[in-house]
């Protein structure tokens, strides 16, 4: 297939998933939409961040994960989250599993899947499952698109919904990265911002191999109507002697 079938494939599969109905945040560090690739195998990150609402919500998260290979490469973390919602504190736990089936290249889609749930760190009680798919089209060494389709059982209130995102980056220099992205959960709800689009845009700003730094603004991002300002950090630790990572995917 030709450089324009697969730049029109991309163009028709972005628009549908923008347009469609709207998920539960997933990875990628602060962002929502994920990406295909991961990491080399024995590498790891430590991610975490800082979200702050209109509404005077409130989220801490630290998202800490690895690759191993016990039968092919698993990239595992375990997001906790603290944060604040109508006044009322909690602490949740979401272990995850992801791993890559087609590696992501210029001019072709590479995909992946990932699955896990959450839990309450008080309590022990089961909140959510979730699987994705997550689907990168690389139109460029700096520019790519991500395309994101799942599904998520609320527990809380017995419900299941497909979940959906598209985003794309452009690394528009050697240390700056810039996203877009807009996502959600289709279904049935009887709050209607629960299923309204979410939104969020940011730069990334990585000045070396180990250190990344996040602004994010967000719209809606947990579903509560609200606008959020996002500051989130990466910090890495490569396999020795490894090929960069940005210079492995093209991106920060």
């Amino acid at each position: 297939m030709g450089w324009a079938a697969h730049t029109g494939m991309t163009a028709a599969i972005a628009t549908l998933v923008a347009f469609a109905p709207q998920d539960a945040r997933a990875a990628n560090g602060a962002y929502a939409v994920d990406a295909a690739d991961i990491s080399e195998v024995g590498s790891c990150k430590v991610e975490s961040w800082m979200s702050a609402a209109s509404n005077t919500d409130f989220s801490a998260v630290a998202n800490p994960s690895c690759v191993v290979d016990p039968f092919r490469p698993i990239e595992l973390s375990l997001q906790t989250i603290r944060a604040r919602s109508d006044g009322e504190w909690g602490t949740t736990m979401a272990p995850k599993a992801k791993t890559n089936f087609v590696p992501t290249g210029i001019g072709r889609w590479g995909l992946s899947a990932y699955g896990g749930g959450s839990f309450d760190a008080a309590t022990g009680e089961a909140l959510t499952g979730f699987a994705v798919i997550p689907a990168t089209f690389r139109l460029s060494e700096t520019m790519r698109i991500n395309v994101n389709g799942g599904w998520l059982w609320d527990r809380t209130v017995d419900r299941h919904y497909l979940t959906y995102g598209v985003g794309f980056d452009w690394k528009f220099t050697d240390t700056l990265q810039w996203t877009i992205e807009a996502y959600g959960q289709a279904g049935a709800s009887e709050i209607a911002s629960i299923v309204q689009p979410r939104f969020q845009t940011g730069a990334r700003y990585r000045p070396n191999e180990i250190f990344s730094v996040d602004v994010i603004y967000g719209r809606n991002i947990t579903g509560e109507n609200a606008n959020w300002i996002t500051l989130g950090t990466t910090i890495r630790f490569p396999v020795e002697g490894s090929q960069p990572e940005h210079r492995r995917t093209g991106h920060l």
